[in-house]
C-alpha cells in the first residue's frame, strides 16, 4: 500500500523531534498505522539549517504554500506556532483538502471554531494531540478513553515553566523575580516568558479541554486568566505550613447549581497530600474527575522535541487509520457532533465557587481579629481556619493573620475583601488565592 505522504511547516524543536521519532521508530509505527508514513516535504525559513537535520533525500522549501500546493502530500503538520500565518496556512491546507496535525494550542484556543468549521465542511481531520500537556494523551483520554462519562471537573498544571518556578521558590524559599532569572538561565523559560508567567499559555489548553470535556465551543476569551508574576515566597511558605502547596492550575468545572461552566486558571493552594501537588520541575499533569470512572490522574513531560512529537506521530497513525473512512464515521474534534455542541455559557469569575487563602497584614492591637471575621460573617463567609504570624519583615506592633476559609462565591469574597481593606487596622493590601481541594 501506498505511504502516506507529510509535510511539515516547520522544522523547530517539535518539527526535528517529530522527523526522528517517525524515522526512528518507522517499521514500528507502520505495523501500527497499517500502511507507512513518510516525511516528504519540510518548509522552514532557514531552508540550509531544515536540511542539514533532515538530509537530502527530503524537498525542503521556505513558503509553506508549496507544501500544501503539493498534490502527494495528504498530511500537512503545522508547527510554526502563533496565530498570524499558521492560522492562514492552517486553512489553506483545509481548503485543498488536506488533513492537518497541529501543536498550536494558542491557534485552536482562539480560533479553533472557525477552523473545525473548515475541516468539517471539506471532509478532512484536524488532529491536535500535541497541543495540550505534551506527551501526555490527554486529548484522547478525553474525547475517546472518558467517552462513557459525564465530565464533572478537569484540575491541570499544564505549563512546566510555571511549574518549575513554583517549585523552586517553595524548595528554596526565593522570590518569583530571582527564580525567574535562573529558570531563563537553565533554558526553562523563553527570554520573553510572558505567555507563561501570566497565565495564557495555560489558558489556551485549559479552553481546548473545557470544550472536550463539556461539548462546548472553544470560548478563551472568556477565560479568567491570572499568572504567577504577583506571588510571593511569605505566601508559599505559609501555604506548606498548613499543609498545601501553590500550583497554577487550569480549572474547568461544570456547575449544573449555576447551569455554566467555570474556566479559569490562577494560582491555586492544593492539599499537600494529593498527587498532583507532589508534580515537581517542569512536568505536567491533569486530573479528571468522572462519573463512572471516578478520578483518574495523567503525568508526564509537558513539552521537549521527543514528547511532544510522540503526540504529533499517534496524530498521524489516526489519520492514516481513518484516512478513507466516511466523515460522519469518524471521532468528532470535540468529542460531540458539532450540530449536538452545547451553548451552556462561562461563567463569570464573579460567580466562581471556591475557597480562599487570605493573608492580611495588620495592627498587633485587640479587636482586630474580631472586625476581620465579623466582617466575613457579614458576607456569608466561614472560616476554616486562622493563624498569626510575625510579620516577614518584623516591623514592631504588625502581625500578619493568615485565614483558609471555606467554599464561597467570588463575587462575595471580593466585596468582603474590599470592605476589610478599608479598615484602618489592615495595613497593606490583602493577599487572597483560591484553595481548591480537588477530592
Amino acid at each position: 500500500m501506498k505511504a502516506i505522504q507529510v509535510g511539515l511547516l516547520g522544522i523547530g524543536t517539535v518539527g526535528s523531534g517529530t522527523y526522528k521519532v517517525l524515522t526512528r521508530n518507522q517499521e514500528e509505527i507502520r505495523r501500527r498505522a497499517g500502511r507507512a508514513i513518510e516525511i516528504t516535504m519540510v518548509a522552514d525559513l532557514d531552508v540550509e539549517r531544515a536540511r542539514s537535520i533532515v538530509g537530502d533525500g527530503i524537498k525542503v522549501v521556505a513558503d509553506g504554500r508549496e507544501v500544501i500546493a503539493n498534490p502527494d502530500i495528504d498530511i500537512v503538520v503545522e508547527l510554526i506556532g502563533g496565530y498570524g500565518v499558521a492560522k492562514a496556512l492552517v486553512l489553506e491546507a483545509i481548503a485543498a483538502g488536506k488533513h492537518v496535525v497541529t501543536a498550536n494550542k494558542a491557534l485552536l484556543a482562539v480560533h479553533g471554531n472557525e477552523i473545525f468549521a473548515a475541516a468539517r465542511e471539506k471532509g478532512v481531520m484536524v488532529a491536535f494531540e500535541a497541543a495540550v500537556a505534551g506527551g501526555i494523551p490527554i486529548i484522547k483520554a478525553l474525547r475517546e478513553g472518558l467517552t462513557a462519562n459525564r465530565i464533572e471537573w478537569i484540575a491541570g498544571i499544564i505549563n512546566g515553566t510555571t511549574n518549575f518556578i513554583l517549585s523552586e521558590m517553595r524548595d528554596k524559599g526565593l522570590d518569583f523575580d530571582v527564580v525567574l532569572k535562573e529558570a531563563q538561565r537553565l533554558g526553562y523559560a523563553e527570554a520573553d516568558p510572558t505567555f507563561d508567567i501570566e497565565g495564557i499559555d495555560a489558558a489556551h489548553k485549559a479552553t481546548v479541554m473545557s470544550a472536550i470535556a463539556f461539548g462546548i465551543p472553544m470560548q478563551f476569551d472568556k477565560a479568567h486568566v491570572e499568572g504567577i508574576v504577583g506571588l510571593q515566597a511569605a505566601d508559599i511558605r505559609h501555604a506548606e505550613s498548613l499543609g498545601y502547596r501553590i500550583k497554577l492550575l487550569g480549572i474547568t468545572r461544570r456547575r449544573a447549581d449555576a447551569n455554566g461552566i467555570e474556566l479559569r486558571v490562577h494560582p491555586t493552594l492544593v492539599p499537600a497530600k494529593r498527587l498532583i501537588a507532589n508534580v515537581e520541575g517542569a512536568m505536567n499533569a491533569v486530573v479528571v474527575q468522572a462519573d463512572a470512572v471516578g478520578t483518574t490522574l495523567y503525568y508526564g513531560k509537558g513539552a521537549g522535541a521527543e514528547p511532544t512529537a510522540s503526540a504529533v506521530v499517534a496524530d498521524l497513525v489516526d489519520i492514516t487509520r481513518l484516512h478513507t473512512a466516511d466523515p460522519d464515521h469518524r471521532v468528532p474534534h470535540l468529542a460531540f457532533r458539532a450540530d449536538s455542541l452545547s451553548d451552556t455559557p462561562i461563567l463569570p469569575i464573579a460567580q466562581t465557587v471556591t475557597a480562599f487563602y487570605l493573608r492580611l497584614r495588620v495592627a498587633d492591637e485587640a479587636g482586630v481579629l474580631s472586625r476581620i471575621t465579623t466582617t466575613l460573617a457579614e458576607h456569608d463567609i466561614s472560616i476554616d481556619a486562622v493563624l498569626q504570624r510575625p510579620s516577614s519583615d518584623q516591623k514592631a506592633g504588625e502581625q500578619d493573620l493568615i485565614i483558609l476559609t471555606h467554599n464561597t462565591v467570588e463575587g462575595k469574597m471580593r466585596t468582603a475583601i474590599a470592605k476589610m481593606q478599608a479598615l484602618s487596622t489592615v495595613l497593606a493590601p490583602i493577599v487572597s488565592l483560591r484553595k481548591e481541594d480537588l477530592a
